[in-house]
């Protein structure tokens, strides 16, 4: 870390100072943005939500067929001529990869082999993304627990990711940090401090609103990570139900039926000037499931006008 970081300064980096100022005259604008440039564009989902089509083709086309844009890639890597034959038949598109080793084989590992597993998983994923046509590979950068240190999860996942650089750099792949239950970057602020360190346009966040009710508010952290979102993930979060059942049952309940305020996480993030992906991650299903969650963002996230 930069011990001559100082408030200032970091203030000056995450556009804190900006917010209030940009406030009024980002909702004088909003009530006339084109459907393009509303915050959420468009409208995807994970592959791993889709339980229906014997096919990778049948899984995309139901896909597109209920309403989506787009796909992000999750799960075990694929066939990279099956994937393609797939996007180009259905139309879906195929907007990033999901790192699939991030958990099992995380970057802050006190095992050297472990963290150049998780690594090369990475790189993988990075090379995926740029064959599917996609720009970002979602990752998990670190995992805290008793045997791995807050301070070395910081230190080591950096050093990794920064290993990957020149490869994302090549194939023009952005690499978007998600907010996850990893007991690591806690805050806004530090998530943007973390980000910011190293000093590329290629790191970024994947921001999930879901993740963060918890604990916080998504629109006060859309407010300070605001231009470094890159990508925004959609859940939805109960209180009342983690307090009743336990931490995980928070996740259990429809979009729009939760704590998320969308509408404030809406006019945040049109207040940082994000237009572009929303993509469920929320459990799947059948056609009628996934044409439920079409319809569920569309209604709250205004993708459509009534």
């Amino acid at each position: 870390m930069n011990d001559n970081w100082n408030r200032r300064d970091f203030l000056k980096e995450t556009g804190l100072a900006l917010v209030a100022a940009s406030a009024v005259a980002s909702a004088e604008v909003r009530a006339a943005e084109p459907a393009a440039n509303r915050p959420i564009a468009k409208k995807a989902l994970k592959l791993s939500m889709v339980k229906s089509g014997n096919s990778l083709l049948e899984k995309f086309q139901l896909v597109k067929a209920v309403g989506f844009d787009g796909i992000d890639m999750d799960g075990p890597p694929q066939n990279h001529e099956e994937v393609l034959k797939a996007r180009d038949e259905s139309g879906l598109f195929i907007h990033g990869v999901v790192d699939n080793a991030h958990w099992s084989q995380p970057l802050s590992h006190p095992d050297p082999k472990v963290r150049e597993a998780g690594l090369n998983g990475l790189l993988t994923a990075i090379r995926d993304a740029k064959a599917y046509g996609g720009d970002t590979v979602l990752l998990v950068p670190a995992v805290v627990n008793k045997e791995m240190s807050y301070a070395d999860a910081y230190t080591r996942s950096q050093a990794e990711i920064r290993k990957a650089l020149p490869l994302a750099k090549e194939l023009g792949i952005k690499i978007a940090i998600e907010n996850v239950w990893n007991m690591f970057l806690l805050s806004p602020l530090e998530m943007a401090r973390y980000i910011d360190e190293f000093e590329t346009p290629l790191i970024g966040s994947y921001f999930d609103v879901g993740n963060i009710v918890t604990y916080g508010w998504p629109e006060q952290w859309i407010q300070v990570l605001g231009k470094r979102i890159m990508k925004v993930d959609i859940k939805e979060y109960s209180r009342k139900k983690r307090d009743s059942e336990g931490p995980g049952a928070g996740f259990k309940v429809p979009i729009g039926e939760g704590d998320c305020d969308w509408p404030a996480v809406l006019k945040a993030l049109s207040d940082i000037g994000y237009s572009g992906w929303g993509t469920a991650e929320v459990s799947g299903g059948d056609r009628e499931r996934l044409q439920d969650i079409a319809d569920r963002m569309d209604r709250y996230l205004e993708m459509k006008r009534a």
